[in-house]
């Protein structure tokens, strides 16, 4: 499951053993107000397999959290992303009793350019125009809904058997707010965007993490 706002390319560059199907998730609109646990629900549906693999990226790692409390699964893996709302960002959670998160949807889906340094971090801003066309979903509602869920998600303990894949250069969630405890995996000098800079490292190790 790709990240906020992105389309299933940012996985292009990821290769996996035939023995492996891999499936690309992509967003659907959510309803109106439709909380996480429902837009997971549904989401769900999607899933063709019995004990599927998740995994997510950033928005997309809270998002299949959400999907394995509807579903079995055999593994849940996160990528750039939180296994709990602690692990949030202080504006974040700030956002979440100021609303100010609530004013800048609109500014994004009007400058591109804006979407992707969020999306991806200010890391790839010397590359910023090729990074925009992983950007397909900019639907404003959508934006604003994803921002809402984030700042809004309610999970307080982690899931003992998620397994995380972080970047020490990560600065929309920023490793230092992360709990680095169990089952985590850091990828050094790797940012937020690591899941296409770094895709090499997710080649040679995703097996491995699979199996074990």
């Amino acid at each position: 499951m790709p990240g906020m706002a992105a389309s299933p390319r940012i996985f292009e560059y990821i290769q996996l053993p035939e023995q492996y199907e891999l499936i690309k998730l992509s967003w659907i609109p959510p309803n109106e107000k439709e909380d996480l646990s429902d837009y997971a629900l549904r989401m769900c549906e999607r899933i063709e397999h019995k004990t599927p693999i998740l995994l997510g990226v950033s928005f997309g790692g809270i998002l299949v959290q959400e999907m394995a409390k509807h579903i079995d699964v055999l593994k849940l893996i996160v990528v750039s992303s939180v296994k709990s709302n602690a692990e949030l960002t202080i504006s974040m959670k700030l956002a979440k009793t100021t609303g100010a998160h609530k004013l800048l949807p609109t500014q994004w889906i009007k400058n591109l350019e804006s979407l992707a340094l969020y999306v991806f971090g200010p890391s790839i801003r010397p590359k910023v125009k090729a990074y925009q066309k992983y950007l397909s979903e900019r639907d404003p509602a959508y934006l604003d809904w994803s921002i809402d869920q984030i700042v809004h998600w309610s999970q307080t303990d982690p899931d003992p058997d998620v397994i995380h894949i972080h970047g020490d250069k990560d600065v929309v969630f920023p490793i230092k707010n992360i709990d680095t405890s169990e089952r985590f995996y850091t990828i050094k000098n790797a940012t937020h965007a690591m899941i296409l800079t770094h895709h090499a490292w997710f080649n040679k190790n995703l097996p491995n993490i699979i199996e074990n």
